[in-house]
C-alpha cells in the first residue's frame, strides 16, 4: 500500500482560513478496464485577500498523475509526495487547478469500489469517499468545512446507468451528467454506475428511486412497496419536524455490494449495504432495523449534509443526532412503534461495551488531532451512547423546545458548518434552562454511572434513595411492580415515579413492591442494580413483566452484572432457560440468545462448562420452536431455529434438516439457512470440501460464495485452515466481505487445539496486511480474524506486547485495544467463576 499522510485540525483550519472553494468539475472514465479508470478535475477556487503568497496542497492518491496546471501553467507531477500536489505561493485571488490522473479500483470498499457479481457476471462501481478516500477517486481540498457546488460527468459501458447526488442523463456519446449540487462537503460526493435494477416513483414532487444489481431485482421488487412507505412516511414526519424543506433535487436509495457501512447518507443517493435487500426469510425485527437505518440516513439529509461538521471532532452531531431520529421517526411514523426496544437490547449495549473499554472517549471529545485518530471515534459511543444522551436531552427539556433548538440551528447553519457550540448555542435559544452545563455534563465526559437503589424501611413504608456513581444529572422512572394477585408469576405496575437523580431527598413508596426497577422505561443511559428482594422477584417472575421495554432494561441490567463479575454467566443462562420460552419479543429474544451464545457460552464459561451452555441453549430454542409450531411467531421461530443450528453440539438434527430442506413443521431451508446449517457442520467437521462446493454450485451467488470461505475456514482440518490463513494473510486477493468471511470461519471454540499455532502467528501477519491494505481490512483484521479462541492469559500477554512493540496503523491498534480488553474481562469472569 502507498503511503498516505492523514491531515491534521491545525492544517485544515490553516487551508480554510486560506481558500474559499467555489466549484468542482469531475469527469471520470469507467471504460478504462478492470483496475483503473480516468479522472480529470477542475477545481475552482480564491485565496483570500489576506493571505497572498500563501502555500497549501490539494490531496490526491493516483496510480498515476499524469498532468497539473495551476492558472493553466503546468506542475510537476514529480512533486506529489504521498498524497499530497503542493500548490506554492499563490497570489491572492481567483484560481483554476485541472488534474488528469489514472486512479485504482478498490476491493475494499474505499474509494472507487469495484464487484463483478459471481451470479451473471455483471460489474459494478460505486464510490464510498468517507472520511478521508475522496483522493481515491479525484483531487480534492479534502475536508468537511471546505464546502463547494460539484459538476459530474461520467462515461461508462454499454447498458450501465449511472447514479449520483443529482438527477442523471445520458447525453448519448456513452457519458452521464449530473445535475450541479448545492454546496456540499467533499466526503458526500457520490457516483454509483452498473447495469443497475431500479424501482422509481414520485412522492410530492420529488423524484424517489429504489436500485439493486440485476441478480438481487426479485427481492428488490417484493420489497419495493414496503421501502417505498418507509421512506414517504419518513420524509413526511420529518417535513413536520423540520421547517427547512429537503434540499436536494431527489431521492435515490441504492444497495450497493461488499459496502463496509450499513448505509452512507451521500446527499440525494444514500448507499446502503445490499444485504438489506432480503434473499432469504427475515423476522420482523430485521425489517424494522432496515427501516430504521432509512429513517436514519434521510435525517442525515438536514443534520450532516444540509448543515456539516466542521471538523471530525463533532461527528456526534451527524451520528448521535441521525441514530436518535431514526429510531423515535420510526417510532411516530411507521408501523414500527416498539423500536427503542431494539435499541435498548442491540444498540445501547454496543454503546456500553465502548465506554468501559480503555479506548472510551466522550461524545464530544475536544482532541480529534488528525483523520486517521477520527475515523477511530465511528463506535458505539459517538452513535448509540449520543442518542442515548440526545434522548435524555428530550426527556429533561422537553420535545418542543428540543425540536426548536434544532430548526434554529439549522436555519442559522444551511448549506454550511458547525460545531458543538453553534448547536448548544441553538439549543440553548429555544430554552431557559442551562443546556450549556447539561452539555458539559453528559457530552465531555466519559464513562457509564451506575444507579443503585437503597431502600429504608419504616412502619411498614418504605422510601427510595439512589446511589449514584458518576456525575452526569438523570431524569429518570422508577418502576414499582407487585405480584399478580392471581398468583401465576405475573407482575402489575403499581405505579412509576418521575425521579431526577442526584435526589434533594429520599423518595417515599409507600408499600415495599416486589420488584423496583430504576430507568423503568429506558429514558437514560446508565447501568442500574436491583436490591436483593427485587432481584429475587426477577428470578422467580421476569417473564411476567407487563411491557417489553420493562423486560429489555431488565435483560441489559442482567447483561451489565454478567459482564461486572456479580452474577455468574451460568446463572444468566439459567435465567434465559426459564423466561425466554414465554417472550414474545422478537428484539427481546434475539438479544438474549445473542448474548447467551456468542458471549457467555462461547467466551465466559469455561471451556468444560461449554457443552452444557450449549445444552441449555438447544433445549432453549427446542421450547420457543415447539410452542410456535401452530405459525403464531414465525419471526420468533426463525429466531430460534438460527440459535439452535448455532449451538447445536451433534449433527444429527440440523443435518437431517438440511437433508429434508426443512426443519419439520417450518421453515423450509432458504439459501440463509442451508449456509448456516452447513457453517455449523463444518464446525463440527460433518462435512467436507466436496459438500461445501455443491452447496456453492447450488448457490453461486456472492452471498454464497462468502458462505463456501465460512465454511471452508471452519473446516477442523489443518490444511483447511492453512489455506484460510494464506487467503487472509498471505495474499491480497480477497475483498472486504470475503477476507470478513474467511475470518468468522477460522476461529472456533471446538477448535482451539488445532489453532495455537495461529494464534501465534497473529501478531505478525495481521499488522503486516493492516499496513498493506489500509483501514478497512485493518479493521476486518483486528475484529473478526482476532484470536477469539482460546480465551488464553498466553493470547493476552502476547496482544499486550504487540501494543507495546510493533508499529501498527491506527485503525489496528484501536481495534486491538477493544479485544485484547473484552479478552481480559473474559478472563476476570472465568476467574469469578472457579
Amino acid at each position: 500500500m502507498s503511503l498516505m499522510s492523514v491531515l491534521t485540525r491545525d492544517e485544515a483550519q490553516t487551508r480554510a482560513r486560506l481558500l474559499d472553494v467555489h466549484r468542482y468539475e469531475i469527469a471520470l472514465d469507467l471504460t478504462r478496464g478492470e483496475e483503473t479508470f480516468d479522472s480529470r478535475t477542475v477545481i475552482r477556487f480564491t485565496v483570500r485577500p489576506d493571505h497572498d503568497g500563501a502555500d497549501t496542497f490539494v490531496e490526491l492518491k493516483p496510480a498515476e498523475l499524469r498532468s497539473a496546471t495551476l492558472d493553466g501553467q503546468p506542475l510537476d507531477p514529480g512533486t506529489l509526495v504521498e498524497n499530497r500536489l503542493p500548490l506554492k505561493d499563490l497570489p491572492a485571488g481567483e484560481h483554476e487547478l485541472r488534474v488528469d490522473a489514472l486512479m485504482r479500483y478498490s476491493r475494499t470498499g474505499e474509494g472507487m469500489h469495484r464487484f463483478t457479481d459471481p451470479t451473471d457476471g455483471e460489474t459494478y462501481v460505486y464510490t464510498q469517499l468517507f472520511l478521508d478516500d475522496v483522493q481515491r477517486v479525484f483531487a480534492a481540498f479534502d475536508q468537511p468545512d471546505l464546502k463547494a457546488v460539484f459538476d459530474l460527468a461520467v462515461t461508462a459501458p454499454d447498458g450501465w446507468s449511472v447514479l449520483a447526488n443529482g438527477t442523471t442523463a445520458h447525453d448519448g456519446d456513452g457519458t452521464w451528467r449530473a445535475a450541479t449540487t448545492p454546496l456540499i462537503s467533499t466526503y458526500l460526493v457520490a457516483v454509483a454506475a452498473g447495469p443497475w435494477h431500479s424501482v422509481r416513483t414520485e412522492h410530492r414532487g420529488l423524484p424517489f428511486g429504489i436500485h439493486c444489481r440485476r441478480s438481487l431485482a426479485p427481492h428488490l421488487d417484493t420489497d419495493a412497496d414496503e421501502l417505498f412507505e418507509i421512506t414517504r412516511q419518513c420524509y413526511d414526519r420529518y417535513h413536520e419536524k423540520f421547517e427547512e424543506p429537503y434540499p436536494f433535487d431527489s431521492y435515490d436509495q441504492a444497495f450497493v455490494p461488499e459496502f463496509n457501512a450499513g448505509a452512507m447518507e451521500n446527499p440525494g443517493l444514500v448507499t446502503f449495504r445490499d444485504d438489506l435487500v432480503y434473499r432469504s426469510a427475515v423476522t420482523d425485527t430485521e425489517r424494522q432495523t432496515r427501516a430504521m437505518v432509512i429513517a436514519h440516513e434521510m435525517a442525515h439529509m438536514w443534520f450532516g449534509d444540509l448543515v456539516t461538521l466542521r471538523w471530525w471532532d463533532d461527528i456526534w452531531l451527524n451520528e448521535s443526532f441521525a441514530e436518535y431520529m431514526g429510531y423515535q421517526t420510526l417510532t411516530e411514523a411507521t408501523r414500527f412503534t416498539d423500536t427503542w426496544i431494539h435499541f435498548g437490547v442491540a444498540r445501547k449495549p454496543w454503546g456500553y461495551d465502548a465506554d468501559q473499554r480503555p479506548s472510551t472517549h466522550p461524545v464530544a471529545p475536544e482532541a480529534v488531532d488528525d483523520t486517521a485518530s477520527a475515523l477511530l471515534n465511528f463506535d458505539g459511543i459517538s452513535y448509540a451512547k449520543g442518542a442515548s444522551a440526545l434522548r435524555q436531552l428530550v426527556a429533561w427539556l422537553g420535545e418542543k423546545d428540543f425540536l426548536a433548538g434544532i430548526n434554529t440551528h439549522i436555519a442559522r447553519h444551511r448549506f454550511g458548518n458547525a460545531s458543538l457550540a453553534d448547536f448548544i448555542d441553538s439549543l440553548a435559544s429555544a430554552t431557559e434552562r442551562d443546556v450549556h452545563a447539561w452539555a458539559d455534563a453528559w457530552l465531555r465526559t466519559s464513562g457509564v454511572d451506575i444507579l443503585t437503589p437503597r431502600l429504608t424501611h419504616a412502619e411498614g413504608t418504605c422510601s427510595l434513595a439512589v446511589d449514584h456513581h458518576g456525575s452526569r444529572p438523570h431524569r429518570i422512572a422508577v418502576g414499582l411492580y407487585d405480584q399478580d394477585l392471581a398468583g401465576n408469576g405475573g407482575l402489575t405496575l403499581r405505579e412509576r415515579l418521575a425521579l431526577d437523580v442526584p435526589q434533594s431527598a429520599p423518595q417515599p413508596l409507600g408499600k415495599r413492591p416486589a420488584l423496583l426497577l430504576l430507568n423503568d422505561g429506558d429514558l437514560t443511559y446508565a447501568k442500574v442494580r436491583f436490591d436483593s428482594e427485587s432481584f429475587e422477584t426477577l428470578r422467580e417472575s421476569l417473564s411476567g413483566l407487563p411491557e417489553p421495554l420493562t423486560r429489555a432494561v431488565v435483560w441489559n441490567a442482567l447483561r451489565d452484572a454478567v459482564r461486572d463479575g456479580h452474577l455468574p454467566a451460568a446463572a444468566y443462562l439459567e435465567t434465559a432457560r426459564a423466561h425466554l420460552p414465554h417472550e414474545t419479543d422478537l428484539a427481546l429474544a434475539e438479544g438474549v440468545l445473542a448474548f447467551g451464545s456468542v458471549h457467555v457460552a462461547d467466551r465466559y464459561l469455561p471451556a468444560a462448562d461449554r457443552p452444557a451452555a450449549l445444552t441449555t441453549l438447544t433445549s432453549l430454542c427446542r421450547d420457543l420452536i415447539r410452542r410456535t409450531e401452530d405459525g403464531s411467531h414465525p419471526g420468533l421461530r426463525l429466531t430460534a431455529v438460527r440459535h439452535f443450528i448455532d449451538a447445536a453440539a451433534h449433527p444429527d438434527t440440523i443435518a437431517a434438516w438440511l437433508a429434508d430442506g426443512t426443519v419439520p413443521g417450518g421453515p423450509e431451508l432458504d439459501p440463509g439457512l442451508r449456509w448456516r446449517v452447513l457453517g455449523r457442520l463444518a464446525v463440527l467437521g460433518a462435512v467436507d470440501e466436496s459438500t461445501i462446493a455443491e452447496e456453492l454450485d447450488r448457490d453461486p451467488s456472492a452471498t454464497g460464495r462468502e458462505g463456501a470461505a465460512r465454511c471452508r475456514a471452519a473446516l477442523p482440518d489443518a490444511d483447511a485452515k492453512r489455506r484460510a490463513w494464506e487467503a487472509m494473510f498471505a495474499t491480497d486477493d480477497l475483498s472486504n466481505y470475503l477476507f470478513t468471511a474467511t475470518a468468522q470461519g477460522f476461529w472456533q471454540p471446538e477448535q482451539a487445539d488445532l489453532l495455537g499455532t495461529y494464534a501465534d502467528r497473529y501478531w505478525t501477519d495481521a499488522p503486516a496486511v493492516a499496513a498493506r491494505r489500509g483501514p478497512a481490512i485493518a479493521i476486518a483484521a483486528g475484529r473478526w480474524a482476532f484470536p477469539r479462541h482460546p480465551v488464553s492469559e498466553d493470547t493476552l500477554r502476547r496482544g499486550e506486547r504487540c501494543l507495546r512493540e510493533a508499529d501498527l496503523t491506527p485503525a489496528l491498534h484501536r481495534t486491538l485495544v477493544d479485544e485484547l480488553d473484552d479478552l481480559a474481562r473474559a478472563l476476570r469472569i472465568r476467574e469469578a467463576a472457579v
